[in-house]
Formats: structure tokens, sequence, C-alpha cells
């Protein structure tokens, strides 16, 4: 199944109907609704350009990893932008994204789950990263709201002779909580409320219904550990970046961020 131009050219209909909505209701997002479907389209063009050189047959697979390394790079950049307030979260998010990356391809292709080529890799890297950057965002930034709201119990607890890795640990685990909650709800409703997109895409393309489903529920899992792994990483490294080594809390002010 392909989409001519004219049917592309159609679908942005579906972008006005949002942009329409805005509109009706007053809510002042027309142009941020229409910036980002023109954004989102430039960018998939030239992903798919960029996606015709790299999964040529006679291409290295080392120009997929290249690229795997820039989408890490670009990640952790747009998880700095989309939470400036938590202290350098830029390499403490790229670290997240590798450590995801190696622990779901280690199982995905190390296992022979998928084979190892530039049609799985990119994709593979690509749902990993993505789908963990938001628990990414949403982690750092009610860490650094819990410690910060509970700045006196943390250091009642300091006081206490409790280290810094003890004193946060409540928090830390609220965090966390609250950043995997919202994957695992959506892993649950898999299938029943909603039909993927990777599921989705196959049956439209004409893939087997059961084939289908199988991709679909490796992606799942691999979406599940990637946030899992990411969320704890970017928890422990942004409580490490609050605390001095002599266990002090410094959490900076609202005023600050």
């Amino acid at each position: 199944m392909t989409v001519s131009i004219a049917g592309l050219a159609v679908s942005l209909l579906l972008v006005a109907v949002a942009a329409g909505v805005s509109l009706v209701w007053r809510l002042g997002l027309e142009l941020s609704i229409l910036w980002a479907a023109a954004r989102a389209l430039v960018q998939l063009l030239i992903v798919g350009g960029v996606l015709v050189l790299l999964l040529a047959p006679e291409r290295s697979l080392w120009w997929s990893w290249l690229w795997v390394a820039l989408m890490v790079g670009y990640a952790g950049w747009t998880a700095r932008q989309r939470a400036p307030e938590v202290p350098r979260l830029l390499p403490i998010a790229a670290t997240a994204f590798l450590a995801a990356s190696a622990v779901t391809m280690a199982v995905i292709f190390g296992l022979g789950v998928l084979p190892l080529s530039s049609k799985t890799l990119v994709p593979i890297a690509g749902l990993i990263i993505g789908n963990a950057m938001t628990a990414t965002v949403l982690v750092g930034r009610r860490l650094l709201e819990e410690l910060r709201d509970k700045r006196d119990e943390v250091e009642a607890r300091l006081a206490l002779g409790q280290p810094s890795s003890q004193a946060s640990r409540p928090y830390l685990r609220a965090a966390l909580r609250s950043a995997l909650t919202p994957q695992i709800e959506t892993t649950k409703a898999t299938g029943l409320v909603f039909l993927p997109g990777a599921m989705t895409g196959l049956i439209l393309a004409g893939v087997d219904p059961v084939s289908a489903v199988l991709v679909q529920a490796v992606v799942m899992f691999l979406v599940l550990a990637a946030a899992a792994t990411t969320t704890t990483v970017v928890a422990l490294g942004v409580v490490r970046n609050l605390f001095t080594p002599d266990h002090r809390l410094v959490v900076p002010s609202r005023t600050a961020s």
C-alpha cells in the first residue's frame, strides 16, 4: 500500500481540523499546530531520504551505527531543551539512551529475536530512543520537584546521618513510579483499546496479522524495558548532581531555573 502526493495533500485537511478546533475554542494553538505538522513532514522527508541511503544493500552497517549515535546525541539535546530546569540533563539523558539501547539491543539482536541489519537497527533504535524520551523528561522533572518540595524532609534525613543515596530513595521511587506508570498503562491497553503504530503499519503494508502481532509484542516489550532503563539511569544521575560529595542537597531554586 502506498500514499500518493495527492493523498498526502488531502490528509492535510486533518491538520486543518485540529487547527480549526483550536480556533473555535480560542486556544491560541493554531500556529503551533501548523508549525508542528510542517516540521514533522520536513523531518520525515529528510529521514526518508537518509534511510534510502542507509538501507541500500551495498551500504556498510557502520553508517547505520553512526546514525544511531547521532540520534542519541540529538535526543539528549532535545531532553535538555524540554527540561532546562534539571541540572546537566544532556549528558545524563545521552548516557541513559545509550544504556537502554545496549540492554534492549543485546536481547533483540544478541539473542536472535531479530536479525541485525540496517533495516532493523535504525528503526529499533528510533523506537527505543523516541519512546523513552518522554519518560526521561518526566522522571527528571518529577525528581527535581520532589527533592525541592520535600527539602526539609531530605535535610532532616541527612542530619540523622543518612547518606544522600538513602535520604533521596523515597523521592526517587516516587519519580520512577510516576514516569513508568504511563508506559505500563499503555502496555496494558495495547490491542484492546488501540492498535499500535507498528502493528497497524504492518497490516496496512499487507503483512499477515499474526506476524504483525508478534512484531508489535516485541516492540512493546522493547519500549517498556527501554523506559525502565532510561528512567533509572536519569534518576540516579540527577540525584548524583543534586547532592555534593559531602551529602548536602543543592537543589536550584525555581527562580534560578
